[in-house]
């Protein structure tokens, strides 16, 4: 499927329009222009979760219902089937009832009157964005949200800002934002500001010429280079030094780049996705971010909810691992029931990222073909005392490997040292060697190795 074209939707898509006929003609025509098949359903109150089961999409006529009831009735339908693609169709007039509709979980809107192109593009939204479900698991109402609001933004070249805590994908959103871009052949660059030495981001972000400094012997083309006519994923935005700070916002601001030891300006058209687990206006309050470099990026935000809050991914996400880890079994459902309950009872503080360590994890630990609480190794499944420190989220099984690499006595230093320093992270920093960016990564790092870490 072309992306950023529209074109016609599958046939074999199945769409549910609830309305009276009259009023449903333009539509109904329109699906069928489409090559939909229509099933029509006169009373929203008469409709059940079960009647739209095989719907791909379902549109619903909402100018004509009385407000309160028609909040209740579409609130209890996507409580009652979360998974529903839901769309209203409403006046201009009633956008803010739109509005609310949106907030309950519908997927998008539609204003009426329509034309045949602003039909058509929704109904390709949809059918891209189930193309790509399978990249982005969001079976939650706040993760359909979400995608929703990316697919709507994407096509613009204006700055986004992804916010979230680690492990909930944030890398992820940026591919499937440029995916739904205008431009999805152009390049896809993702540069992590907290993983690269401070002493290199600047020549890795705008390039250097030969001599620049020590050890250029050669010219190299920074990250906004090789991004140019595509999108450049910015991770960890939180972490950049204030001085390369100063030169980002020029850059953004004047979408040109000169290298590192360069006299010559190179021409930019890179459209900027940055992320962050940070609270950016946090950062700003203490002086360790620039207040015109948040406002210039944030003009776009997307917020990723953290899996605790998105129960209803936990199960799809964790079948996605398996398919991805144990292909061979895909024919069968690995999980049985008690595990898909301590699945569901653990808060992941990893999020995504914790999730499939530990289903790849189980995946080797497993007695047989399937899946049991025991081979998922969370503490509260096998009743494992919490202790301060490092506290064993994976089974005895599980920490013996990171044991066996030195990582667990490491990960148990970085901590004893910040208690020692009472908490103050730069101090401790300091004492190991590293900068408070560094030690900052690196505690991220235990948590996507599913370790919970109390300080």
């Amino acid at each position: 499927m072309e992306q950023g074209l529209l074109g016609q939707v599958p046939a074999l898509q199945q769409v549910a329009v609830i309305g009276c006929a009259e009023q449903c003609r333009a539509l109904l025509d329109g699906l069928r222009r489409q090559g939909c098949r229509v099933a029509l359903f006169a009373d929203l109150e008469a409709v059940d979760a079960a009647d739209l089961a095989d719907a791909d999409l379902a549109f619903v006529f909402a100018s004509q219902q009385p407000a309160q009831a028609l909040y209740a009735r579409v609130g209890a339908l996507l409580r009652q089937a979360p998974q529903l693609s839901l769309v209203p169709l409403v006046e201009y007039a009633d956008q803010e009832k739109a509005a609310t509709l949106l907030e309950l979980g519908c997927i998008d809107y539609l204003l009426t009157p329509f034309s045949g192109t602003q039909l058509s593009a929704l109904l390709q939204r949809q059918a891209q964005a189930r193309a790509a479900q399978d990249e982005f698991v969001c079976c939650s109402q706040a993760g359909r949200r979400l995608l929703a609001m990316a697919q709507r933004v994407a096509p613009t070249r204006a700055p986004i800002l992804i916010s979230g805590e680690t492990g909930t994908g944030k890398e992820l959103m940026a591919r499937y934002i440029h995916r739904f871009s205008a431009t999805p052949g152009a390049p896809f660059i993702a540069v992590n500001c907290a993983a690269i030495p401070e002493a290199m981001l600047e020549s890795i972000l705008f390039g250097h010429e030969r001599g620049a400094f020590t050890g250029a012997v050669t010219a190299q083309p920074g990250k906004f280079e090789l991004a140019n006519g595509g999108t450049l994923l910015l991770d960890e935005i939180g972490e950049l030094p204030l001085n390369l700070q100063a030169k980002l916002l020029r850059v953004l601001q004047e979408q040109r780049v000169e290298r590192l030891g360069g006299r010559r300006e190179i021409e930019l058209d890179v459209r900027i996705v940055a992320a962050t687990n940070r609270d950016l206006q946090d950062e700003v309050a203490a002086g360790r971010f620039r207040a015109d470099l948040m406002f210039r990026l944030d003009v776009l935000p997307l917020h990723i909810a953290p899996l605790r809050e998105r129960k209803d991914d936990v199960l799809p996400l964790a079948r996605r691992f398996i398919r991805k880890y144990a292909p061979q079994d895909a024919q069968h459902d690995l999980l049985t029931d008690s595990a898909c309950q301590a699945l569901l009872a653990h808060d992941w503080p990893g999020n995504a990222r914790e999730l499939e360590n530990c289903l790849q994890r189980a995946l080797v630990l497993r007695n047989g073909l399937f899946i049991q609480p025991r081979d998922l190794g969370l503490a509260a499944v096998e009743g494992q005392p919490q202790t301060p420190g490092v506290q064993p989220v994976a089974a005895v099984e599980g920490r013996a490997a990171l044991r066996a690499s030195g990582k667990l006595a490491e990960y148990q230093h970085v901590l004893d040292t910040i208690r020692r320093f009472g908490g103050h992270k730069t101090k401790a920093a300091e004492s190991l060697g590293m900068t408070p960016r560094a030690l900052r990564y690196r505690l991220n790092a235990m948590r996507e190795q599913g370790l919970q870490v109390q300080l």
